[in-house]
């Protein structure tokens, strides 16, 4: 039984950093609904995808590290707040923000936490 819980442990922060990964890659795909011509959709598209390479790397380097996994992903949804806090006093506030924050803070922080779970069993 201890097996499969360590396994289960070890696993699920993984398996959701890829698909919360993944998600985000889904997301930038709103850049086809302009049109920017070819090079446009290209910059486009590697602009969007900045964080998706950055967690990307970072997740490596977690598989091995989950403390970095932890801080990084925690930092992510902090860094997701403050933009959305900037966007809110720059343009005001509007309610769906709190989806937003939710559903992306949300994630990435919950996904730090199961990284930093991971690290402390490990550490036992």
């Amino acid at each position: 039984m201890n097996k499969k819980i360590s396994k289960s442990v070890y696993w699920t922060p993984r398996i959701l950093s890829i698909l919360f990964i993944l998600f985000l890659a889904l997301m930038s795909l709103d850049i086809f609904e302009g049109n920017y011509g070819f090079w446009g959709t290209i910059i486009g598209l590697f602009m969007h995808n900045i964080p998706v390479f950055i967690l990307s790397i970072f997740l490596l380097i977690s598989w091995k590290y989950e403390w970095v996994g932890g801080v990084v992903f925690i930092l992510a949804g902090i860094l997701y707040i403050a933009g959305i806090l900037m966007t809110a006093i720059t343009t005001g506030f509007e309610w769906y923000y709190l989806f937003w924050v939710v559903q992306i803070s949300g994630i990435a922080f919950f996904i730090g936490i199961l990284f930093f779970v991971n690290w402390f069993k490990k550490k036992k």
